[in-house]
């Protein structure tokens, strides 16, 4: 990713020198939405609620932290005493993780891990990360490579949020237009904007407990439990299984 790419890594600088910044989502069928202040990813555990802090409780052994973004939940993991790796595809991102504290923080994208990273007893995916695996297909074979990284009796905490949970007509026409392309429903094409830089076009996969339970069927890895029944947003738990995925 080049500089003029690096839309969220821009705003996250720009937060942590202390100029207020917000990041544009645009999907491909022209919708934008104004996300939360990027203030929100430097959140600490106070402030992550009942969810945010029972997910992250559940961390344990070494870590891998995918999609680090500013290092909050990084940074939370490594102030518990546990060894951490940090990636995200951001190079100011990781600057920024860098320069707040992450002892341990690559430039790497998830399709870029592979076995000199591990092994792991933790993958963190949390601020709705379970979307980097994009598709289908490729969160099968990510799935698989993550249990290919990480020890008997590892686990997966993952947040997403179900897509169908939604009264919004534009949300419901584009889970209908993916459908009619023989995508999933929660399959987002986007990319992220600040001030004159974007990023590249991207698909974010957001997902139900049906499908995600789908999605990790063959993988290595079983559905253990659900955090945060009471809205779209939820957690789940993947545990590794001693069947090769």
């Amino acid at each position: 990713m080049n500089d003029s790419q690096d839309a969220f890594g821009h705003a996250l600088l720009d937060e942590l020198e202390g100029r207020s910044a917000f990041e544009v989502i645009e999907r491909s069928d022209g919708r934008l939405d104004v996300s939360n202040p990027v203030a929100v990813y430097f959140n600490g555990y106070a402030d992550w609620g009942p969810l945010g802090q029972k997910a992250i409780d559940l961390a344990r052994g070494r870590v891998l932290d995918i999609g680090c973004g500013a290092g909050r939940f990084t940074l939370h993991v490594q102030g518990s005493g546990l060894d951490v790796v940090a990636i995200d595809w951001s190079p100011l991102a990781v600057e920024v993780a860098r320069r707040r504290g992450v002892r341990d923080a690559r430039v790497l994208s998830i399709t870029g891990i592979n076995g000199r990273l591990g092994p792991f007893d933790t993958v963190l995916m949390m601020g709705n990360n379970f979307g980097l695996f994009g598709n289908a297909g490729r969160a099968k074979s990510l799935l698989r490579r993550l249990w290919r990284i990480t020890n008997p009796g590892a686990q997966i905490i993952a947040q997403t949020l179900d897509p169908y949970q939604t009264n919004d007509s534009t949300h419901l026409e584009y889970q209908a237009s993916n459908r009619r392309k023989h995508r999933m429903g929660g399959q987002i094409r986007m990319r992220v904007r600040y001030q004159c830089r974007k990023t590249p076009w991207f698909d974010y996969l957001f997902v139900s407990v049906d499908e995600l339970t789908d999605l990790i069927r063959g993988t290595g890895w079983v559905l253990a439990e659900v955090l945060g029944w009471n809205g779209p947003i939820y957690v789940a738990r993947l545990e590794r299984s001693s069947a090769h995925g």
